[in-house]
């Protein structure tokens, strides 16, 4: 969805590196849960939008939106698992995708901030 409303070039081209960075990070988490005798869930075929996505400005804010959730999931599995150097690898990724896309993030990117 995003880089279907991107521009050719220099934008179009991040989102393409970055969808394709995303499926090895699936493809890798999909074999290190199976190595451990885990039946990884496939993605849903499709899913609900968080907003309308209608040119260039929304779909980066897309990108931005879907990097800062995942910091959120990256931050929660290297809390809670013997994978915590591989999750928190992730998290810095998807913070700096999160960053490079606009999103404004907390200090601690993926962590809920203290109320």
């Amino acid at each position: 969805m995003v880089g279907a409303f991107l521009p050719a070039g220099p934008q179009r081209e991040d989102a393409r590196t970055t969808y394709g960075a995303h499926q090895a990070r699936r493809d890798t988490w999909q074999r290190v849960l199976t190595a451990g005798g885990a039946s990884p869930t496939a993605a849903a075929p499709g899913y609900r939008l968080p907003f309308q996505v209608k040119d260039a400005a929304t779909a980066a804010q897309l990108a931005a939106y879907l990097e800062t959730q995942l910091t959120a999931a990256y931050a929660d599995l290297a809390a809670t698992t013997a994978l915590r150097e591989r999750a928190a690898a992730a998290l810095r990724e998807s913070a700096l995708r999160a960053a490079h896309w606009g999103a404004d993030l907390p200090a601690l990117p993926g962590l809920a901030e203290a109320v």
